[in-house]
């Protein structure tokens, strides 16, 4: 009898005996207990549920083929997670108030958060913008608020991540050029801009174009950073927005997956080769509650993502196969009631996020929930990643979470289902195709209905909201946007308009029109209509002469 067999009678005997005489005496909490992606959750796990036979194919190495146990040999025992704050509100010299602060804090790199007319192409004037400015992060109108925020802060010591989509070139251009008034090369700078408008059409809504002219943009962006800005990582594939309208683990890893590939063919097709820009893909996901399936997600993203840049696109560099990854709490499991159990989720999360081998991660504020946080929760809450990098010991091992029965099931199955839904979408035609006819959106959505559902039966627990309710004073201690903020960045707007050269402001934005209807890299034309102060409601516009809004279908 081999040893497989005798593990798989002995598990029999087990299960017929000593457990069912305990579950006879105390009865499980459930019938069916399962993962948020719908996983069947065993009682117990054995060597017969990983499939590790084959472990350099399945897990291999940290720092080699297929990534799963880790994208550097020793990760955090030579260089730390980079710590960032998602951060950014009101004026630019708020926000930069807020950076210098974080910095003195500890934190490691820049999270910027722009205002919603920012995201979709307005300027703080425009009658679209009213009442939005300052409200969700900092209002950007042009150049000079961009050397506001970083007035200050050294450019070639810090890393900064932009989550920007529709109008990413603008600000990556606007970043670039305040870079070279600190007299530093394109080259010089580091950092992310999220730059991922497939999932704003399926998630988040903070498209401008249509989805052919935006992925032009974005292989302009993957040609121009790749010749100029080398340590610049030109897009970051976001599941993070897809968990936060109600996706499960599984369908954010697929749907993320199923972008990149659309995002890869993009760069293919604009003329470039797979290994010239595959290495400064990154990616972006949400750690949610489901502590052990959320540390498989990354494995599992991590396997599947190599074996597609090596099968797939045939790439051939190890750099182009990893994925790289940026992490963050799951801002939709906070909750108003009891705040103070927050902090517990962000713990719980964060640590997730460390055991499953991410690169940099945001820890959000246990006020999120009802306001921009205060100094005091941004402190604890990066105060959370330094407990867990410096007290906890796990930074000292690499993937520690390896050779779990459990790990190695779950990572094994998400690979599977993802592999599931990828396939679904080939055969849709790709990620475009895929959300042009509501898919991707129809799932979510369906996830979602199924989530909410269960936290109103009661099926789904969540602490202070239906069950552990306690009655509670409204807070006070919260962050208000003063009113005066949006008429004072309107003045400064109309002060930078006034002063600027407006015959080259407008032969700038000619030529980014023109630009537009050929053929040639959009990025040159930005840049130099953002050195000459145009803002980004005008590039917008510009490039919505051209192209077109995009309208969703109903």
């Amino acid at each position: 009898m081999s040893a497989q067999e005798k593990t798989k009678n002995e598990y029999k005997r087990w299960e017929a005996t000593t457990r069912q005489k305990a579950v006879d005496r105390f009865p499980e909490r459930r019938d069916v207990f399962e993962t948020s992606s719908k996983f069947p959750v065993k009682a117990l796990y054995t060597p017969l549920d990983s499939n590790q036979e084959n472990y350099l194919d399945q897990l291999g190495f940290p720092g080699e083929y297929p990534f799963t146990r880790g994208i550097r040999p020793s990760m955090y025992r030579g260089k730390l997670w980079t710590m960032r704050m998602y951060s950014g509100f009101a004026t630019a010299e708020e926000t930069n108030n807020r950076y210098k602060y974080l910095l003195e804090a500890g934190q490691t790199g820049l999270s910027v958060a722009f205002h919603l007319p920012t995201q979709v192409g307005y300027d703080s004037d425009h009658p679209m913008s009213a009442g939005e400015v300052g409200r969700v992060g900092v209002a950007i109108d042009s150049l000079a608020d961009m050397e506001a925020v970083f007035d200050g802060i050294p450019l070639d010591k810090v890393s900064t991540n932009m989550t920007i989509n529709a109008t990413a070139i603008i600000l990556l251009a606007m970043y670039l050029v305040v870079a070279e008034k600190q007299g530093l090369k394109f080259e010089d700078c580091r950092g992310t801009i999220q730059n991922d408008i497939l999932k704003e059409y399926v998630a988040r809504g903070t498209y401008i174009f249509p989805p052919k002219p935006s992925m032009r943009i974005i292989g302009d962006i993957f040609s121009f950073c790749g010749r100029h800005v080398p340590q610049w990582n030109t897009i970051s594939i976001c599941g993070y927005h897809t968990r936060e309208a109600g996706s499960n683990a599984v369908q954010e890893l697929a749907f993320t997956l199923a972008s990149a590939i659309a995002y890869v063919q993009t760069g293919i097709e604009a003329g470039l080769e797979v290994d010239d820009f595959a290495p400064r893909l990154s990616f972006h996901f949400d750690t949610h509650n489901n502590f052990l399936e959320e540390i498989a997600k990354y494995r599992a993203a991590r396997r599947l993502w190599a074996r597609i840049m090596k099968h797939r696109f045939g790439a051939r560099k190890p750099a182009s196969m990893m994925l790289r990854t940026h992490s963050q709490g799951a801002g939709c499991s906070l909750t108003r009631q009891q705040p103070e159990n927050n902090v517990v989720r962000v713990a719980l999360q964060t640590l997730a996020g460390v055991l499953g081998g991410t690169q940099s991660l945001q820890t959000n504020s246990q006020d999120e929930a009802y306001a921009i946080p205060t100094e005091a929760t941004v402190r604890t809450a990066l105060r959370t990643q330094q407990v867990i990098a410096y007290e906890s010991g796990v930074a000292d091992f690499v993937d520690p979470m390896a050779g779990s029965y459990v790990i190695e099931s779950l990572t094994d199955q998400m690979e599977k289902e993802a592999v599931r839904y990828i396939e679904v979408i080939d055969e849709k035609g790709g990620a475009v195709k895929a959300i042009e006819q509501g898919y991707l959106q129809a799932e979510i959505a369906e996830s979602a209905y199924q989530y909410q559902k269960s936290i109103e039966k009661g099926e789904t627990i969540i602490v202070g909201v239906n069950k552990f309710v306690a009655e509670e004073e409204p807070r006070t201690d919260i962050t208000h946007i003063d009113p005066e903020v949006e008429a004072k960045q309107i003045r400064k707007l109309a002060k930078v308009k006034a002063s600027r050269n407006q015959g080259l402001v407008e032969r700038t934005l000619r030529a980014v029109s023109k630009t537009a209807g050929g053929r040639e890299n959009l990025f040159p034309p930005i840049l130099d209509a953002v050195k000459a102060y145009a803002t980004v409601g005008e590039i917008s516009d510009a490039l919505r002469s051209v192209f077109g809004e995009y309208q969703e279908s109903t």
